[in-house]
C-alpha cells in the first residue's frame, strides 16, 4: 500500500469520525513512523520503538472506531481485546500472551489471501483443465484430446453455457475424529490445536466421489489448486515478519485492571495481569503454532473510560511504555447531528439504504434530524452517558413502525421531520424510567 501522510490519515478518518482531532493526530504519527522506521539504516532500526497511545475518554465518543479505521488505512495485521479477558499467569483463564498468538494468526490469513488472490488465475487456468479432462476424456488415438474442440468447451466453460452439467470429483473426505477437549492452565490453550493436528495426521484421507454440477465443480477446484500453488512455509515468514514490524493491538477496557491503591482483593490480580502485560509491551518473544514472534516492533494502543480509575494507577513501568496520552472530547449535540449525515457510514445514509431495498424512500429534512439530535443528547444527559451509541437506539425506536410496515407501504416516500420524531418519541424521552429502558 501507498504510504500515507500524517494529513491524508486525519483525512481518510474524517469521513468516518466526527471531532476527536487531537487522538486523529496522534494516530497519525503513530502509524506515519511505522513507514518512516522501515526507511533508516538496519542498525538503528532496531533501536526505534513504537510510542505507544493511551486513548481516555468516554464510552462511545470514537475510541475504538479511530483504532479499527486505523488498521484499516495500514493494512496491518490488527487485533482488539478486552484487557478484562485476561488473567495472572497461573489461574484458569487466557494469559497475556494470547494476544501475539492471535495477531500472528490473523496476519498468516492475510497474507494466505493475499497469496491467493495472486495465484487466483493460475489456479482457475488449472481447474478448467480438470474440468475439461471431466467432459472431454483423453482417448487411445488422441492421448492429448482434440485442440480445437477442447477449445470451444473452453469457452464454452467461461461463458457458463456448461453451468448445468454434472461431473464427478473425487474430494478428499476429512476423517470424523473423536472430540478432544483439554482444559489446561493458563497459557496453554493451543495444547487442543495441537493434538487435533496430530491425531489428523494419524488418520488417512479418504477419497468421496460427489456428483456436482460444472460451475460448483470450478470452484471446489480453482480452491484446490490455489491451496497446492500457495507455499505456506513463504507465507508463515511473511506473516511472522509484518506481525513483528507492522502489527497493531487495541487493548480496551485497560483502565479496568488499573488497581486503585488498596493492595489486595481483586486488586492483586488486576496488578498481576498488569505485570504479564509489562513485557509483552516492553518487548519479548512468544511461542506460537507458527514459529517464535519478538513483539519489540509492535504497536499497543490501550483505551479506557479511566471514570473510576487513572493513568497513573497502572503500574509504573506499564505507564512509561504508553508515553501518548490523549484525551477525547465527549460528544456534544452539534456532534450528533453531524455524525448523523456527515460520515461516510452515517446512521441515516444506512438506514435509507437498508429501506431502499424494499422501495421505501427515506428524507429527513434538517430540522428532524435537530430533533433525533436533541433527544439523543439530553436522554444521555439525564440517564447513562454512552456517547454516539445513544443514536443508533433513538434511530431503531423512531423507525421502527416504518421498518415492519415496509413490504406492505412500498413504493413509497416517508419523511422525517421535527413533527414526526416529536410524535414518535417525545412521551418516551420525557419519561425517565421509560427513557431508561426503551432508549
Amino acid at each position: 500500500m501507498k504510504p500515507l501522510t500524517p494529513r491524508e490519515i486525519v483525512a481518510e478518518l474524517d469521513k468516518y469520525i466526527v471531532g476527536q482531532e487531537a487522538a486523529k493526530k496522534a494516530v497519525a504519527i503513530a502509524l506515519r513512523n511505522r513507514w518512516r522506521r522501515q526507511q533508516v539504516p538496519p542498525p538503528l532500526r532496531d533501536e526505534i520503538y513504537p510510542k505507544n497511545i493511551i486513548m481516555m475518554g468516554p464510552t462511545g465518543v470514537g475510541k475504538t472506531e479511530i483504532a479499527r479505521r486505523l488498521a484499516r488505512l495500514s493494512g496491518s495485521p490488527f487485533l482488539k481485546v478486552e484487557a478484562t479477558k485476561f488473567t495472572e499467569v497461573g489461574y484458569v483463564g487466557r494469559d497475556v500472551e494470547s494476544m501475539i498468538r492471535d495477531l500472528t494468526h490473523i496476519a498468516v490469513q492475510m497474507v494466505k489471501a493475499e497469496e491467493q488472490e495472486r495465484v487466483k488465475e493460475r489456479a482457475r487456468k488449472l481447474a478448467e483443465d480438470r474440468v475439461l479432462d471431466f467432459l472431454l476424456p483423453p482417448t487411445p488415438h488422441r492421448p492429448g484430446g482434440d485442440t480445437e474442440t477442447r477449445e470451444k468447451f473452453r469457452q464454452m466453460l467461461r461463458d457458463g453455457k456448461l453451468d448445468d452439467r454434472y461431473v464427478e470429483l473425487d474430494i478428499e473426505d476429512r476423517p470424523s475424529m473423536p472430540m478432544v477437549e483439554v482444559f489446561a492452565a493458563s497459557g496453554l490453550e493451543e495444547i487442543e490445536q495441537q493434538l487435533r493436528d496430530m491425531m489428523s495426521s494419524l488418520f488417512p484421507r479418504k477419497q468421496k466421489r460427489r456428483r456436482v454440477k460444472v460451475k460448483e465443480a470450478l470452484e471446489i477446484l480453482t480452491k484446490t489448486e490455489a491451496e497446492k500453488l500457495i507455499d505456506m512455509e513463504k507465507v508463515t515468514r511473511e506473516a511472522i515478519r509484518r506481525t513483528e514490524t507492522s502489527g497493531i493491538i487495541f487493548i480496551d477496557e485497560i483502565d479496568k485492571i488499573a488497581s486503585r491503591g488498596e493492595g489486595h482483593g481483586p486488586d492483586v490480580s488486576r496488578e498481576g495481569v498488569q505485570r504479564d502485560l509489562l513485557p509483552i509491551v516492553e518487548g519479548t518473544t512468544v511461542n506460537t503454532r507458527y514459529g517464535m514472534v519478538r513483539t519489540d516492533h509492535i504497536l499497543f494502543i490501550a483505551s479506557g473510560a479511566f471514570h473510576v480509575a487513572k493513568p497513573s494507577d497502572l503500574i509504573p513501568e506499564l505507564q512509561g511504555r504508553f508515553p501518548i496520552r490523549v484525551e477525547l472530547d465527549p460528544l456534544t449535540q452539534k456532534d450528533f447531528v453531524r455524525i448523523l449525515t456527515e460520515p461516510e457510514n452515517a446512521l441515516v445514509k444506512q438506514y435509507q439504504a437498508l429501506l431502499a431495498t424494499e422501495g421505501v424512500e427515506l428524507e429527513f429534512t434538517s430540522d428532524g434530524i435537530e430533533e433525533i439530535a436533541r433527544i439523543a443528547f439530553e436522554v444521555n444527559e439525564r440517564t447513562e452517558n454512552i456517547g454516539a451509541r445513544r443514536l443508533y437506539t433513538v434511530m431503531e425506536k423512531l423507525l421502527e413502525e416504518i421498518s415492519f410496515s415496509a413490504p406492505d407501504i412500498a413504493p413509497t416516500k416517508v419523511v422525517i421531520n421535527g413533527d414526526y420524531v416529536r410524535e414518535r418519541l417525545s412521551d418516551i424521552a420525557s419519561d425517565l424510567d421509560l427513557s431508561r429502558f426503551i432508549l
